[in-house]
């Protein structure tokens, strides 16, 4: 029994949906990027090196302003947020 062009076109395309699932997923920007920790690694690790989650509400204009200077300190803005705690509650 012969099949339709359709479906000889259906075919053909499942197959090739098929193998792009299957494909490996490629490097950002043409390198590869280092593979993220799941959530309960990271948790784990953070645990470990004796950090808490800490979350609180703050104002829209102070967000920002840590966020500025966030962008040139070492530590990022869990870093920053740290340093200056520490010299506010000394």
């Amino acid at each position: 029994m012969s099949m339709k062009k359709t479906d000889l076109v259906r075919q053909l395309e499942s197959k090739l949906e098929g193998q792009r699932q299957r494909a490996a997923t490629p490097g950002r920007f043409g390198t590869d990027a280092a593979a993220p920790l799941d959530r309960k690694e990271q948790r784990r690790i953070d645990s470990a090196a004796g950090l808490v989650p800490f979350a609180c509400k703050l104002p829209a204009t102070l967000t920002a302003q840590l966020s500025e200077r966030a962008a040139s300190h070492a530590g990022g803005i869990n870093g920053l947020v740290a340093e200056l705690l520490t010299r506010g509650l000394a």
